[in-house]
């Protein structure tokens, strides 16, 4: 142990200030007061004496896991104000079967995710999943969580962009320890405003009180040192399954909604059940050119407000998820100046993501009038005189396979991580050298899909000698698809149809570090002015990344009908080579209004394989007046590198989401002029026909040649411990992050509109409407061009604010009962900026969520944790989370977002959320937990106008709480 610098009542604030929502970490800091080891804190490499950053440091520690509740480490995260929905298990259309953090709203792949200080690898090589996978993180092995904001590409290299999420391990256990958690989810369905917009289109309401998503998690953690204490093992196991919840188990999810006045009615998808038929009548046929259906064999006209498919009940507001994970920490002291560690860590984990059912998206059809499938309705309908001839109509035909159930993408992760490496101290210099390798191995196979290809097949049907309709082309064991005749469609059609998609991959990263860190007062080198030495931390590190995903003939070549479009594989790899350096400048210590001014620096430069070099550096200050008061700011530059997919993904077509095509329906929001724009013809225009589903097609893919991106971040800030208030710690801190040379596409939400209103090229150059609809989501020649560019920048700005005090009871008055603390964590944005392209505009997305702000960014979000901690070996803890107000971004005067937005889509209200949590420990090595969250199961706010991806059965599942109470319970044993 090494003496401290600073006085014990000094640490012991400082403590409390870099753990102020740690309320272990506030118990725990009178206990180290008066001798502290130095440690090396998240955002550097040089040992500190004390919990304090020059960079701002929110901890969490291990109360504040058992008072959530938590088994899924990303809501751990979440639950902070710094940090933004991703990918959770409440994502099923688009998810990639990970969890991720995202801090800042400013996308996960910019937060860098750290075990110990060493990079988790690449989440999949599924689409989308090049964010680190939380899920490999065991729950009940974490000691604290430490959340750094801003810039640490010149510590971290790469990533570390928005900020640092680094995971502290347990890894000095002795004994045996069981944890089991149980919890589950209960919610009174009594939204009455939402039941009978459900109850008039006659679809199913939930029972009144649900009980559903059980979730069951244990680990058993062994550990046993040496005889001589220089040696530790700690062995780790856990299993956790998680039960699936339908959005038809929730009564404000039963059906798709969208505004329709005052009330909400039942929307849905244009893709619908019963057949819908888009197709001009021959024959002085009758038909209507957009029909569908009936129970009776005939079609008559479509209407959404009826027909619309209502594809969210069979949708998972939670996803099933079964996971194993394994490991083992080790280190052992070969002599004083040698210690050999190793972490060793495994997961396999497998969920399902459920959507709606496929069918026939839009698909072209000729249909002969002698078609036996079409009942003889039909057939005078369509054709007229022409009725039982093989004269043809053409049909563009959309159905959904409600017979086969809903589309399925079963998603398997199987991770390795493996670290080794040797640190100690020579000659006075500590080191520190490693080696790490990971590998995840992703397998999806998606079920319940349909074939394009074989669906046009089984359309096509004659009657054979003996009067059995089968299909014209009989290869492939071809059965006819009938979606003419209600009940018409046979289990040999589906099993013709119904296709299997498979996609194999692995992600690989490997790394070896070295870092020497020396405080050179040992050789003299500390300023006159200052007592303690200059510090520095010189290293090196070398990075290999690779992944690889293949995908079967359905997947490449597009001919799964719910994909929209196809999904082609990827391979590729870069390596870096880095040299980085810290050094930490005490320049006064000990003077009038100057106890200490401290001088931090750093620097890294990075070679990439596949662009060059990068610079990144940091210059941070620390002052302290008086031991109350420290001030703190800092300046980092950092880098994201574009990752293998960015750079790699062929291109192929996607889907985006927007509240309408202006250019479509009978009256377009658009003129003819400003449709004409984006190659709508006069003889389209009025003519086009809308998704409902607000559902368009997108082209996506990526580019070689990016650059990476650039990041500016500014803090400046003040911990205050003051001396009056014994127990208090205030920490306040400003931030601004700007990102230049930003990787992303041109929202094509925001390519049609600019496209619209001001006819620049560069926005309608990006915009194929096919050819003979004039539709953006019909057909696959449809799309508006995604391709992936070092074009865009962001920026952010806000106040962080840390509280945490703490008093004994008996100073109030209130003897021998304990004591309470108080742990507030809060976040003002002032700013959430967006430029999609150069000098076309920005636009401001706090207090606003959509399709192109993503999930809400509410201006104000903080989370305030009483509790108390009893003299009966209980604690009981009460959490008050708040989240401010948000708009919907039609509703912002900003030309990039406005548009028409319905009343009751305008506006989420503020949300105030209780929970309550109680620990108790009966005996020594026994504790138990449980708690309750949402106390008052408070329904979700509405809206059918939602950001792509995150929102999900009416709303934000991963910003609000979506499935009502979570109840939760836990046990803690050791032997």
């Amino acid at each position: 142990m090494k003496q401290s610098v600073y006085s014990a009542r000094s640490i012991r604030g400082l403590l409390m200030a870099g753990a102020a929502v740690s309320a272990v970490a506030m118990t725990a800091a009178p206990a180290m007061a008066q001798e502290i080891e130095e440690i090396v804190v998240t955002g550097s490499r040089i040992a500190s004496p004390n919990l304090v950053s020059t960079s701002p440091i929110t901890v969490v520690g291990q109360d504040e896991i058992k008072y959530q509740g938590t088994t899924r480490v990303e809501d751990l995260v979440n639950s902070l104000p710094q940090a933004f929905a991703s990918q959770t298990s409440q994502v099923s259309n688009g998810s990639t079967g990970t969890a991720t953090i995202d801090l800042r709203n400013l996308g996960p792949t910019r937060t860098l995710v750290l075990v110990d200080g060493r990079r988790l690898p690449p989440g999949s090589p599924g689409s989308g999943g090049s964010a680190p996978d939380i899920n490999q993180i065991p729950g009940a092995l974490i000691e604290r969580v430490e959340v750094a904001t801003g810039g640490a590409s010149a510590v971290y290299g790469s990533d570390a962009v928005a900020g640092v999420v680094n995971f502290i391990m347990k890894d000095d256990f002795e004994g045996v320890a069981f944890d089991y958690q149980f919890s589950f989810y209960q919610h009174n369905n009594n939204n009455d405003f939402v039941q009978n917009t459900v109850r008039a289109r006659n679809f199913p309401l939930p029972d009144d009180s649900v009980t559903d998503g059980f979730t069951r998690d244990a680990t058993v953690v062994m550990g046993a040192s040496t005889e001589d204490g220089k040696g530790n093992v700690t062995l780790y196991a856990g299993y956790r399954k998680i039960d699936a919840i339908l959005q038809s188990e929730r009564d404000y999810s039963a059906c798709t909604v969208a505004a329709a006045g005052a009330a909400w009615a039942c929307s849905g998808s244009g893709t619908t059940f019963p057949t819908r038929i888009l197709a001009t009548a021959i024959g002085g046929g009758t038909a209507p050119g957009d029909a569908q259906v009936r129970a009776d064999g005939s079609v008559s006209a479509y209407s959404g407000a009826t027909g619309a498919y209502n594809f969210g009940p069979l949708n998972y507001y939670q996803r099933p998820d079964e996971r194993y994970t394994l490991g083992a920490f080790g280190k052992y002291e070969i002599n004083e100046n040698v210690t050999a560690y190793t972490q060793l860590m495994f997961m396999d984990n497998q969920t399902v993501a459920q959507i709606a059912p496929s069918g026939l998206f839009g698909v072209g059809a000729t249909i002969r009038c002698d078609n036996p499938m079409l009942t003889a309705t039909q057939r005078t309908q369509y054709c007229g005189s022409l009725a039982g001839t093989s004269s043809t109509v053409d049909m563009t035909l959309l159905r959904r396979n409600v017979e086969g159930g809903g589309r399925q993408s079963d998603l398997q992760h199987t991770s390795w991580r493996m670290v080794g490496g040797f640190k100690g101290d020579v000659a006075g210099w500590d080191y520190d050298v490693s080696a790490q390798y990971a590998r995840v191995n992703f397998a999806q196979t998606y079920y319940n899909d349909f074939s394009i290809s074989r669906g046009t097949q089984a359309l096509d049907a004659v009657r054979d000698a003996a009067g059995n309709i089968v299909c014209r082309d009989q290869s492939n064991g071809c059965a006819p698809y009938n979606i003419f005749t209600p009940g018409g469609v046979t289990d040999e059609a589906l099993a013709f149809l119904q296709t299997p998609g498979f996609q194999r991959g692995f992600t690989e990263q490997k790394m070896a570090s070295g870092s020497v860190s020396k405080d050179l007062g040992d050789y003299g080198l500390t300023l006159p002015t200052a007592s303690t030495g200059i510090a520095i931390a010189v290293g090196a590190e070398y990075r290999e990344e690779f992944l690889q995903r293949t995908v079967d003939t359905a997947f490449a070549t597009g001919d799964l009908a719910g994909q929209g479009g196809p999904t082609l594989g990827v391979a590729g790899g870069f390596d870096v080579t880095e040299l980085f350096g810290e050094m930490r400048v005490p320049l006064i210590e000990d003077a009038p209004f100057v106890k200490q001014l401290t001088l931090d620096l750093g620097y890294r430069y990075s070679d990439y394989s596949n662009f060059g070099g990068t610079d990144t550096y940091k210059v941070a200050g620390d002052w302290a007046p008086i031991d109350d008061l420290r001030i703190r700011g800092s300046y980092n530059r950092a880098v994201r590198a574009p990752n293998v997919q960015e750079l790699f993904t062929p291109q192929g077509l996607g889907l985006f989401n927007m509240d309408e095509d202006p250019c479509a329906g009978a009256t377009p929001t658009f003129t003819a002029a400003q449709c004409a724009n984006m190659g709508v013809s006069a003889a389209q225009y009025g003519r086009i026909i809308d998704n409902t589903a607000g559902q368009y097609n997108s082209l996506d893919g990526g580019n070689p040649n990016l650059q990476p991106e650039t990041s500016d971040t500014y803090s400046i800030g003040f911990v205050a411990t003051p001396e009056a208030i014994e127990g208090l710690t205030l920490t306040v801190d400003y931030f601004k992050i700007k990102i230049k040379d930003v990787i992303s596409t041109v929202p094509s939400a925001l390519a049609v509109n600019r496209c619209g209103t001001t006819g620049n090229a560069a926005f309608c150059s990006l915009i194929t409407r096919d050819p003979v609809t004039g539709s953006l989501w019909l057909g696959t020649t449809a799309n508006v061009l995604a391709t992936n560019v070092n074009i865009a920048s962001l920026s952010t700005s806000g106040i962080d604010v840390d509280l945490g005090y703490r008093f004994d009871l008996d100073d109030v008055g209130v003897n021998d009962m304990g004591s309470v603390a108080f742990s507030f964590v809060g976040t003002w944005m002032d700013t959430a900026s967006s430029e999609p392209l150069p000098g076309e505009g920005t636009y401001d997305c706090v207090g606003l969520h959509g399709a192109n702000c993503g999930v809400p960014t509410p201006e104000w979000r903080h989370r305030l944790r009483t509790t108390w901690a009893t003299p009966w070996d209980a604690n009981i803890s009460v959490s008050w989370r708040y989240v401010d107000s948000v708009m919907a971004e039609g509703t912002s005067s900003n030309p990039l977002l406005s548009g028409n937005v319905a009343a009751l889509n305008r506006k989420f209200d503020a949300y105030n959320y209780f929970d309550l949590a109680a620990t108790y420990s009966p005996i020594e090595n026994l504790s138990f937990s449980a708690g309750v969250n949402n106390v008052f199961d408070k329904d979700p706010p509405l809206s059918g106008v939602l950001a792509a991806v995150f929102g999900n059965g009416n709303t934000y599942p991963g910003v609000y709480d979506s499935m009502g109470r979570y109840v939760f319970m836990g046990a803690q044993v050791k032997f």
